[in-house]
């Protein structure tokens, strides 16, 4: 049986005037973008986000999704890295980064010249495919509630109060990084216990508000209503979260445009949005 991929991560993150942040390894004497190995049962989003922070101070909210590269590492092993574009939240400044062991330069370079420092051609392939999405754009995450109890053993006769089992809490709680990773400041649920409970962690653990809404619930959804919230969140200047039901859910991708991939409890849809248009999709499932 051939050995399984190292899993890796990682983000080539932009700021104004087309400049690309890449990072020294002193071991390799190589330049790239910062990047690194997933922790076990850590979410792929979560580990680039994380890697870029642990390797040049910066806290990034994640971008379009870029094609991975897979390449052969020592050992006989191959490497597949998953990348995202990415911006700054915050300060964008690295002057007072402390070199180390592992990362001794950390630098914003201008795009021509961070093509010809790169050491890797498939490192130079992704920033190429990267430059035309490196604008600032913002998430609309779709999520379909975590794991509940069946309609079958929930014996009473409001399906509304109908709440997660273990499985789904547990969903709701590894959520949360990945909802960070997107830079989620807004979080609007159907009033359905089942979707609540879904998010409310991440608006314990952020402070974002949470705003309650019976039109995307099963019970009370209407099509006019669904539209009018989505374009509002087309419309606005921050990353969310809509956390709804599977019936539900065709109405919200309709209205965003998109496909409807079809979504298993705790699934989620990220749709990357400039000036009102979706750019990118992505989808993720939380175990």
């Amino acid at each position: 049986m051939p050995a399984k991929d190292v899993l890796a991560a990682g983000v080539v993150v932009f700021r104004p005037g087309k400049r690309v942040l890449l990072v020294h390894r002193p071991r390799y004497d190589d330049w790239s973008f910062p990047k690194g190995k997933l922790d076990r049962g850590e979410h792929v989003a979560v580990a680039a986000v994380r890697e870029v922070a642990e390797e040049t101070g910066l806290h990034v909210r994640l971008g379009p999704p870029l094609a991975g590269q897979r390449y052969a590492v020592s050992g006989g092993r191959m490497k597949a890295v998953s990348y995202w574009v990415g911006r700054a939240v915050g300060s964008d400044d690295v002057s007072g980064y402390r070199a180390n062991a592992e990362i001794d330069r950390v630098e914003w370079v201008p795009y021509d010249e961070a093509l010809d420092r790169l050491s890797y051609e498939h490192d130079q392939e992704t920033l190429r495919e990267a430059r035309p999405l490196r604008r600032p754009t913002r998430a609309i995450v779709v999520l379909r509630h975590g794991d509940a109890r069946s309609r079958k053993a929930w014996r009473r006769q409001d399906d509304r109060l109908r709440p997660l089992l273990q499985a789904g809490r547990q969903q709701a709680q590894r959520v949360i990084p990945v909802l960070a990773a997107y830079d989620v400041t807004r979080i609007v649920s159907s009033s359905s216990t089942r979707c609540v409970e879904t998010v409310a962690p991440y608006a314990d653990t952020t402070g974002w508000k949470l705003e309650l809404e019976d039109g995307l619930s099963e019970e009370a959804a209407s099509a006019e209503g669904v539209v009018g919230l989505v374009d509002e969140l087309l419309a606005a200047d921050e990353g969310s979260v809509v956390c709804s039901h599977r019936p539900v859910l065709p109405t919200v991708f309709d209205a965003l445009g998109v496909r409807d991939p079809k979504l298993e409890t705790g699934g989620l849809l990220v749709a990357h949005v400039r000036k009102g248009q979706v750019l990118a999709t992505e989808a993720h499932q939380i175990h």
